[in-house]
């Protein structure tokens, strides 16, 4: 199981630039975010707390003077000052008698709202030792019951109400007291907290305070990603003029911007110097290998010519094969830089017209080739492809008795495969393959003309096209050797 979380983190980790900078720029925000709205969250929490205990001891402190009050009171008088107070227009608490405790169905457990019940019992408590018990509790208006016959809090008049309590348009929970001022006698109030939101002020998670941070994210992400994609953009183009000049269409690029951040401008020229300075080099050296071949020619022709006049027939053949082996050399000199920088445009290339036009040639020959058609179209240089095809070909019919051509294609790669029914590579001998004038001794054997450039120069062709070339041993014996060309 431990194993895979990699794997699955590196499906969701982005391999561009930019989604990667705007992945860890995101996560980045949004932690911090988390962070600063739990030490916020806390922050207000605590506040909350601190001011509801303090509304609390002042809510408990007026309903002890109230209960004293009522308590002074004639039983006679009590009805008669209540319903002078609701003429009035009521005070602080809403005043009911009754006979008997009225049941009070209460706000779902919020941990403040027990705290402040906690608070006003124990003041009342504090201010009215000599008092039986209270009943406390938090109720919705809509739910309320304020008489023993069972009326609710709405049915009663407005103007006993509205300056008391919050009906409407947003209803707010309301502290009742109930307590008994003598036997038989109940006295019942109802009233707000001094805030009367407390119970929603302190909630990290109200949804004004979530759009409020969810905007500002936005906003931020927003132009993290505008600086970043101002960022990236110079990046792309200099990767696409280093795509450009490795599959050499250098002439069709166009040249870098000095554009941008002072670190762009310098990454830009410096790479503008190295592009010129390998062209350079790769002139010059190409213009070297062809004077030496020039230079070299004419003194090997001459030396043949002179072994023909040695008597000593022994003497003569050694001479000759010397210098047919070193015209071979430098013959395969120029051949190995010419044939690996072969200068055409890439054209649209039909794989059945290219590869049937080889597999023909090779069954003229006299040799077995295997191919079935694939209506597959790559873009590349047409006499590149076909060399680096031809190349690998030439080798599978060396080192087996027939070869095989197929030909596959997938979402990003067209692959071009050539089989040989050979003997196969050494495990050993892979790493050494692509250097020149290297082979093995069973293509020795079967071709002692050759040079062993064949596959540096296809190699070369296929790299050139931003593709790759791969060799590797079949299961069911030989070298299989894949062209992996972008689709």
């Amino acid at each position: 199981m431990l194993k895979r979380v990699p794997e699955r983190l590196g499906r969701i980790w982005p391999q561009s630039l930019l989604g990667r900078l705007m992945l860890v720029m995101a996560a980045g925000l949004l932690v911090t975010q988390l962070a600063a709205s739990v030490i916020w969250a806390s922050q207000l929490r605590a506040k909350a707390q601190v001011e509801a205990q303090s509304a609390s001891q002042y809510m408990a402190h007026g309903a002890s003077g109230a209960i004293r009050f009522f308590r002074s009171l004639p039983p006679n008088y009590r009805l008669l000052l209540i319903q002078q107070l609701r003429e009035m227009g009521g005070t602080r608490f809403f005043v009911n008698l009754n006979h008997a405790y009225v049941p009070v169905q209460q706000i779902a457990p919020h941990p403040l709202a027990s705290s402040v019940l906690a608070t006003v019992g124990a003041t009342l408590k504090s201010d009215l030792p000599h008092s039986p018990s209270f009943h406390l509790a938090f109720a919705w208006p809509e739910q309320l019951v304020v008489s023993e016959d069972g009326v609710h809090l709405s049915d009663l008049p407005d103007a006993w109400v509205q300056h008391i309590l919050l009906l409407q348009p947003d209803p707010a929970p309301i502290l009742v007291i109930q307590t008994e001022i003598e036997p038989g006698n109940w006295l019942y109030m109802a009233a707000l907290m001094p805030n009367p939101y407390f119970l929603s002020s302190n909630d990290p998670l109200a949804w004004d305070r979530l759009s409020l941070q969810g905007l500002s994210l936005a906003v931020v992400l927003l132009l993290c990603l505008l600086v970043v994609r101002w960022i990236t953009r110079p990046l792309a183009a200099l990767s696409d003029a280093a795509a450009a000049f490795g599959q050499g269409q250098d002439d069709r690029a166009p040249p870098l911007p000095e554009t941008g951040s002072r670190e762009f401008i310098n990454t830009a020229r410096a790479f503008s110097a190295m592009r010129e300075r390998i062209q350079r080099y790769i002139e010059d050296r190409e213009r070297l290998f062809i004077s030496i071949s020039h230079d070299l020619r004419t003194p090997i022709t001459r030396l043949k010519l002179r072994s023909e006049l040695l008597d000593d027939e022994a003497l003569r053949n050694e001479f000759e094969e010397d210098l047919d082996e070193l015209d071979m050399m430098v013959k395969g000199a120029l051949q190995c830089v010419k044939d690996s920088d072969i200068h055409e445009n890439p054209a649209e290339v039909k794989l059945d017209a290219l590869l049937g036009r080889l597999v023909r040639s090779a069954r003229l020959a006299g040799h077995e080739v295997g191919y079935r058609d694939s209506s597959i179209t790559v873009r590349a240089k047409p006499l590149a492809l076909k060399r680096a095809i031809g190349n690998l070909l030439d080798n599978a019919l060396y080192y087996g008795d027939r070869a095989e051509i197929s030909v596959s294609s997938g979402p990003d790669v067209v692959a071009i495969a050539v089989r040989d029914h050979g003997p196969g590579v050494p495990d050993d001998a892979f790493a050494s393959l692509f250097d020149p004038y290297v082979r093995l001794a069973h293509g020795r054997e079967q071709n002692d003309a050759g040079m062993g450039l064949g596959l540096g120069i296809a190699r070369s062709v296929i790299e050139a096209h931003g593709g790759q070339l791969v060799l590797e041993n079949h299961p069911e014996g030989g070298l299989n050797a894949t062209i992996r060309l972008p689709a």
